[in-house]
């Protein structure tokens, strides 16, 4: 769960996560990443770990994005199963199970929330929802994904797939999520979806110009290194 300057909304969205995963029974930890906030969440989110033993807190001192953010996240982490939330739960927590029951089912390496899913309940501001259909037949067009949305913060993964993929992973902020899913349909790990409800209640700001920008750009900057240099197929290089 990323962070970054949520000093409003991060303790009644920790407890309200807490409360939901303690009726699964599961064993669980939730990993919240500040990422570089300037307003006092990382000092609540201290707070929180004490009170509750489950909860993780990961920082990075400055802001870096969320890609980013999720990748410090990850280290922190110990599950062989993995999941991805937004800290304004626009998307609830109990809906990890819906997608954990898919990843069951189909026995799928990755399972991500999909707005465009038949069965999905979304209430999003027009202009969202133009821009990310938009989006979504360029990704399309590009590179082919045998899925409907990539933009839905709500994922679930296998450990394995995370650990693959995230050293390759090249993208910070505006295209993370297609980057992810790229690559994993490129190494040939199964991606399934699962319909969500999702009550936006935080996107009714203008859409900044230089942002779409930045995504596109990003965009077809992973389409280039996938299509054109083959750059996630070369080996790591080991760091000195």
């Amino acid at each position: 769960m990323p962070a970054y300057n949520e000093v409003a909304v991060i303790t009644p969205s920790a407890q309200e996560t807490l409360r939901t995963l303690d009726q699964f029974g599961w064993d669980y930890e939730v990993v919240v990443v500040d990422d570089g906030s300037l307003d006092g969440t990382l000092e609540t989110l201290e707070q929180l770990a004490r009170w509750h033993g489950r909860i993780v807190v990961a920082r990075n001192r400055e802001n870096f994005g969320k890609g980013r953010a999720l990748k410090k996240g990850f280290r922190a982490t110990s599950g062989e199963l993995v999941a991805f939330l937004d800290c304004d739960l626009d998307l609830h927590p109990a809906q990890v199970k819906t997608l954990y029951e898919v990843m069951e089912r189909t026995g799928a390496d990755v399972v991500i929330g999909a707005k465009r899913h038949p069965e999905s309940r979304v209430d999003y501001p027009w202009h969202r929802s133009l821009i990310s259909n938009v989006y979504f037949f360029l990704i399309k067009i590009l590179f082919g994904l045998p899925i409907r949305d990539t933009q839905t913060g709500l994922k679930l993964f296998r450990r394995e797939v995370l650990a693959k993929i995230f050293p390759k992973m090249l993208v910070k902020r505006y295209a993370f999520d297609l980057e992810l899913l790229a690559l994993a349909h490129h190494y040939g790990y199964t991606i399934a979806q699962a319909p969500v409800a999702l009550k936006s209640t935080r996107y009714q700001h203008r859409i900044r110009l230089l942002d779409i920008f930045h995504t596109f750009w990003d965009t077809m900057a992973i389409w280039y290194r996938l299509r054109i240099l083959r750059w996630y197929d070369r080996p790591l290089r080991r760091r000195r």
